[in-house]
């Protein structure tokens, strides 16, 4: 064959090698020059590439080159143009390789010699077909899971899921038992949805990213629970801890430039270890009767205490006020008897009188006399024998005068 001896159109498409002349000496087919294909130019080795449109113009021109020899064999030009037909088509179907549509739920990162060159959006777009580029199409908007402690009925653990939740199959006891801040033992199975943020990121920049967000939640997981009470873990802490630990999964995929958003952490079960699960409910109600006892005993201490103070402030409100009229009467009677000591030591004879009539009077007032003229003989004395029985009054004090008795 004449193409493959060097004949017309055997050379390279791309041209003769540097220094070859234009109609140099052709090479027969034991050579040591070899027969020259289209990707064989005559540049040595590490020479630089030319372009690629310019490559396919050259080849296109070789292959015309090939069509003569082929037609006058066969007796006329028709087998050549349907060659040229056939590698016409060819190339336009490599050419027309390159479209591609990007979903709305997708981004297009586009590769040129396997290494990242840009990203494309939803819809339709082209590149330069393969081998030169190719196309990822990772879906960006799609909700992936990860489960921990568990494997659900639905069977793999990093298979994507949009909403609800599945029920739980399989316990992982490796991955769910963890310790307490209290140094309990408690099953946690929780789950972590996640989705791409970054599409390049996420290609290039973590070489297993499911197992990098389940390694990273459950070490989370791990401190936060390392850090909390078992009862606070089994009751009203479910929504710190899943916030605690969201927070804490993105902090560490930030870190790492995984390009990876975690949109939730959700805790499916916090439960004691199967083994002692009885024995700590028995535990549980035990402590919710001490509790309620507890509770008892300060509602009767809360209505004992205050009637028992009340009672005591009223008792000492009373002594008080006994203690304050004893010693205003003990008051007034000494600053009576003082001022009778004073009106006596101005006057001594007149006070003694006033107070022997006084005292008389006071006495002559609650017993009853009778007054017999002394000229009067052989009256029987009478003595009221019904009247000695009546209380007597209450006594007057004497009213005596600073000043003395006038």
């Amino acid at each position: 064959m004449s193409w493959n001896n060097g004949g017309p159109g055997g050379g390279s498409p791309w041209g003769p090698p540097p220094g070859t002349p234009k109609d140099g000496p052709r090479q027969t087919g034991g050579g040591g020059g070899g027969p020259k294909g289209p990707w064989g130019g005559g540049g040595g080795p590490g020479g630089p590439l030319p372009d690629v449109d310019e490559m396919i113009g050259r080849l296109q021109a070789w292959l015309r080159g090939l069509l003569p020899p082929f037609g006058r064999r066969r007796g006329g030009g028709g087998g050549g143009r349907g060659l040229a037909l056939v590698v016409a088509g060819v190339v336009a179907l490599w050419l027309l390789s390159g479209f591609y549509r990007v979903q709305a739920d997708e981004q297009g990162v586009v590769l040129r010699f396997g290494a990242l060159n840009r990203t494309s959006l939803p819809g339709l777009n082209y590149h330069i077909p393969w081998p030169v580029e190719t196309v990822l199409l990772p879906k960006v908007t799609r909700i992936n899971r990860i489960e921990i402690g568990y494997r659900s009925a639905r069977g793999s653990a990093d298979a994507p899921i949009e909403e609800g939740r599945d029920a739980a199959g399989r316990d992982v006891l490796a991955e769910s038992l963890m310790l307490t801040g209290d140094e309990n033992i408690v099953d946690i199975d929780f789950a972590v949805f996640w989705r791409i943020r970054n599409a390049a990121d996420f290609l290039f920049k973590t070489r297993h990213p499911a197992y990098t967000v389940k390694s990273a939640a459950e070490s989370v997981m791990r401190e936060e629970i390392g850090q909390s009470q078992i009862q606070f873990a089994l009751t009203e802490g479910r929504a710190k801890i899943e916030t605690d630990v969201m927070k804490g999964v993105q902090y560490i995929l930030d870190q790492y430039g995984t390009g990876i958003e975690v949109t939730q952490v959700q805790l499916q079960k916090v439960d004691p270890p199967a083994a002692v699960i009885d024995s700590f409910r028995d535990v549980q109600r035990a402590n919710t009767d001490a509790d309620r006892v507890r509770n008892e005993a300060q509602s009767y201490a809360n209505d004992i205490v205050p009637r028992a103070r009340g009672d005591a402030a009223r008792i000492v409100a009373e002594a008080d006020a006994q203690r304050q009229a004893a010693i205003a009467e003990a008051t007034g009677q000494a600053q009576r008897f003082l001022s009778v000591l004073k009106a006596y030591d101005a006057a001594k004879d007149v006070t003694l009188r006033r107070l022997y009539i006084e005292t008389m009077q006071d006495i002559l007032s609650r017993t009853p006399a009778v007054v017999v003229d002394q000229n009067l003989r052989g009256i029987v004395p009478f003595l009221p024998l019904n009247e000695t029985g009546r209380p007597a009054p209450p006594a007057r004090p004497p009213a005596v005068s600073a000043g003395g008795g006038q």
